[in-house]
């Protein structure tokens, strides 16, 4: 077996040591290095070796993402210029994009080692916050400051003025973020299959209230209007720019900017829909099986579910 260079990208607050301990009691025995982001040296034990926050995608030959959803698009944001695989380790409460539990690590780094994975690849929406150069995998939004006002902005398709808004917020997002801010805003839930762009407004109180689907190949532009609330520019739920009155965002889609390591991407689709459920989706009875610890639905399997109602 080859040696591999493994990156961990930690949860920023919670207690990833059991995860870590875990990952270097596997690489004890196993051709490997270890590295971690510099500022993070005092949550890792001395095996891992601490690396500049820039070096670390370089230095590695995958990631490994310790917590939920927000660590792992951190993860991919930081390897969008050179895209390296990246396995979600599950710390957080209801991840989409997480495949691994901490009890099944080992067993995942050992074909990650063995090379005995597919890659899934991932859009992210490049975007132009005023001239600064901005990546977000889930989604972009301008969220209005409380108590003051509404986002007013104009929407421009590959230059092509249609429209205008006056809402709460403004969220552009995804395939993969379309079960995210954009959902909870009311729009509409898109195959992580397709290649699209979804705009959506929450709580609109003018100008275009429904989302609007967008083809991945066509340029956005929304502009602040006169007259708008201070907003905050947000890219994947992380504050980029904050209080802006004035100014436009830019956003491309790019594709193949991310990868995701599968290791069994049929029960990971299962999974996800079981979590799509919680969306308001319907479930079935015998899918209440993939909520059952393994051992009690491998029983569950052996008898014959009711049929549904």
């Amino acid at each position: 077996m080859d040696p591999i260079r493994l990156g961990l990208v930690l949860h920023p607050t919670r207690d990833v040591s059991p995860v870590v301990d875990t990952i270097v009691d596997w690489a004890t025995w196993h051709p490997s290095a270890l590295a971690v982001r510099a500022e993070d040296r005092h949550r890792v034990p001395t095996a891992v070796e601490p690396v500049p926050a820039d070096d670390l995608v370089t230095r590695s030959d995958a990631l490994i993402s310790i917590g939920g959803d927000g660590t792992m698009l951190g993860a991919l944001r930081s390897a969008v210029r050179t895209p390296k695989p990246v396995l979600g380790v599950h710390l957080g409460r209801f991840g989409f994009l997480i495949e691994v539990e901490p009890p099944d690590l080992p067993a995942a780094l050992d074909r990650l080692a063995a090379h005995e994975f597919t890659v899934e690849s991932h859009a992210c929406l490049a975007c132009d916050v005023c001239g600064d150069d901005v990546v977000a995998f889930n989604d972009m939004a301008l969220v209005r400051q409380p108590g003051s006002g509404f986002v007013s902005a104009t929407l421009a398709v590959d230059g092509q003025r249609y429209g205008y808004y006056r809402c709460d917020a403004l969220v552009v997002s995804t395939p993969t973020g379309s079960t995210a801010y954009s959902y909870a805003a009311g729009g509409p839930l898109v195959s992580p299959a397709t290649d699209a762009v979804v705009v959506t407004p929450s709580a609109p109180m003018a100008g275009i209230s429904r989302a609007v689907v967008l083809s991945p190949d066509e340029t956005i532009r929304l502009e602040l209007s006169p007259g708008s609330a201070p907003v905050a520019v947000e890219m994947d739920g992380l504050i980029i720019r904050n209080a802006a009155t004035e100014g436009a965002v830019q956003v491309r889609y790019r594709r193949d900017a991310g990868l995701v390591v599968r290791l069994d991407p049929h029960r990971y689709q299962e999974r996800n829909q079981l979590k799509l459920t919680l969306l308001d989706l319907p479930l079935l009875p015998e899918q209440l099986r993939e909520l059952l610890p393994d051992g009690l639905r491998e029983k569950v399997s052996r008898h014959e579910l009711p049929p549904p109602r």
